[in-house]
């Protein structure tokens, strides 16, 4: 088997505590870091909380993990069982929950912005490169023309009916995936849930970081954006409040050793992003920064621009391992 999986999450959180002190003072009494570590869609995900009541903390992050699980068991194509996996396998689904509806609506209409750029419908391609480098036998060139071409020809998200009542595929083949998207928004539904705990000064990551608020000693959050080389380093770093951040690079997934074939896909060749390439994307929700870099990453240059200020981000940083290359603001 050749498909090397990495972290999806590209973006290291650059000492997201750091100059933060394990206990804080809080009208007199100490707050305590309460933390929780874990997976989301398949991603590295994270809590940290400060309270003087660590029940309260533990309360609340239990909460957000019940919200979690409900919201992966909608959107994971790695579980069989998901609403997501129900429609690929049907073709429809009659009565879908509101989130995925919601978000599905969101992933359409960035489609449109993007000219296609984005296509939530990239599922075929996708298992095309996933099935050829898992096989017994794999030919280091990756998948005939004619196979990419067959697949390439079965993605279009015009072909996806959308409604409150029933979910579609307009002709047969097409598959979808949300995972470009479904991070992003589950960390802004989880955030939500701490809020609604009383907690507006924290960081809630399900594999794309959101800060609510400052830090608790009012400082901004810290995030660095990873060097694709070497995610565990920091080419840059951006203090955020209040906002959220998204990485995209090819080298979150790679099919091959070699690095010739990774998980971020043009649409319209079927042809893969360069490994050694990553964009991030700031954006008031982290589903809008989710699925912008995606996006982004995929866009022409002469493009970049117009879609990230129609589709709401803020800014994308793109880098390489010699640093950042470009940066585009809104």
């Amino acid at each position: 088997m050749s498909v090397v999986l990495t972290r999806r999450r590209v973006i290291t959180i650059a000492a997201a505590a750091a100059g933060l002190p394990l206990l804080l003072k809080a009208r007199g009494a100490e707050a305590r870091l309460v933390s929780w570590e874990g997976t989301a869609l398949g991603a590295p995900a994270s809590i940290r909380l400060y309270h003087t009541d660590e029940g309260k903390a533990r309360a609340a992050i239990d909460a957000g993990l019940k919200e979690l699980a409900r919201l992966e068991a909608i959107f994971s194509v790695y579980r069989a069982d998901s609403a997501v996996s129900a429609l690929n396998r049907d073709g429809r689904l009659v009565n879908p929950p509101a989130e995925l509806v919601e978000l599905l609506g969101k992933s359409l209409a960035l489609a449109a912005i993007s000219d296609g750029v984005y296509d939530p419908t990239i599922q075929p391609v996708w298992q095309l490169y996933f099935r050829h480098f898992t096989a017994a036998t794999v030919d280091p060139a990756g998948p005939s023309a004619a196979d990419l071409a067959a697949a390439v020809a079965r993605v279009g998200w015009r072909n996806v009916e959308n409604g409150s009542d029933r979910i579609a595929f307009a002709r047969p083949g097409l598959g979808l995936t949300l995972n470009s998207g479904a991070q992003g928004y589950i960390t802004d539904r989880v955030a939500d849930v701490l809020r609604g705990h009383g907690f507006d000064r924290t960081l809630v990551d399900m594999g794309e970081p959101r800060a609510l608020g400052a830090k608790p000693d009012g400082s901004a959050w810290r995030i660095g954006i990873a060097n694709p080389a070497n995610p565990a380093q920091a080419v840059t770093e951006l203090d955020l409040v209040d906002k959220a951040i998204s990485t995209s690079g090819g080298y979150g997934t790679l099919f091959d050793e070699a690095g010739r074939f990774t998980h971020l896909i043009d649409t319209r060749s079927g042809r893969t992003a360069p490994a050694l390439a990553g964009v991030s994307v700031v954006a008031d929700t982290a589903t809008i920064a989710d699925g912008l870099s995606t996006a982004m990453l995929m866009a022409p240059v002469e493009r970049r621009q117009a879609i990230l200020k129609a589709a709401g981000g803020l800014k994308a940083i793109f880098v390489t391992p010699a640093g950042v290359m470009a940066t585009v603001d809104a």
